[in-house]
């Protein structure tokens, strides 16, 4: 395994290190799902994307259904009785922003419950840029009774910002997460109800897929696989019935 820390110039030297080694083929992994442009030198060899997609459809890839997690989370908020759910979304554009986004408006369409944007609020994916969001969210005249964090980190931030505006979790306010980062997720009380990224079923299925590559090498293939794996939810305490208002 090669890290290359996000340099252009040392990925270059480590694949080149790679075919020099006459590998079979190449598992090209991100720290988070993105969009990548595959480096051409990878084109001589097998190569499947994990956690990551490129533009370029002929090269398969493996990566965390965004869509289906943000569904998740909500449709778990809208079946303990809330119907107005915050949503405090990523700043960057990638391709969990969007989908996150996308999956917290379908499950709101599919309960009935009418989009609006005024309870979407976009910060840094930081506890201190989500404390931000919350405390702005939260003094409301119609204040959500739910948060849907886009990363579990966040939810630290609204715990801070609950706990300000005397809201306790989950009977004053109920708080759901994404990633399922132990550190948050086991740190926080109560612990954080949310959705885990599928890292070991995205590694496994990756190699899975190179393998089938490279064991038919020189034979005529069939279009590149783009696979997109579902995040479960992991239900701990943070999340209630809401409160009368």
């Amino acid at each position: 395994m090669l890290n290359t820390g996000g340099d252009p110039e040392l990925e270059r030297k480590e694949i080149d290190l790679l075919l020099q080694h006459q590998v079979d083929g190449v598992l090209y992994a991100s720290m988070y799902h993105r969009v990548v442009e595959v480096p051409e030198q990878l084109r001589s060899v097998p190569t499947i994307l994990l956690d990551a997609r490129s533009d370029d459809t002929t090269v398969p890839s493996v990566v965390p259904d965004e869509v289906q997690g943000g569904y998740t989370a909500v449709h778990e908020l809208l079946r303990h009785g809330h119907r107005r759910i915050g949503f405090l979304n990523n700043v960057d554009d990638i391709p969990a922003t969007h989908g996150r986004l996308e999956g917290y408006r379908q499950a709101l369409a599919e309960a009935g419950v009418a989009f609006d944007p005024r309870l979407v609020v976009t910060e840094t994916a930081s506890a201190a840029g989500a404390y931000r969001a919350a405390r702005t969210l939260l003094q409301t005249t119609e204040r959500p009774t739910a948060l849907f964090c886009f990363a579990d980190r966040m939810a630290m931030g609204v715990y801070h910002a609950a706990a300000e505006l005397g809201l306790s979790i989950p009977a004053g306010l109920s708080v759901i997460g994404f990633d399922n980062q132990d550190l948050f997720c086991d740190g926080l009380f109560p612990g954080l109800t949310t959705v885990a990224l599928p890292h070991y079923e995205m590694g496994a299925r990756a190699v899975a897929q190179l393998l089938a590559l490279t064991d038919a090498a020189g034979e005529e293939s069939g279009p590149a696989v783009q696979e997109m794996l579902p995040c479960p939810l992991v239900a701990r305490g943070s999340v209630a019935a809401p409160p009368r208002l």
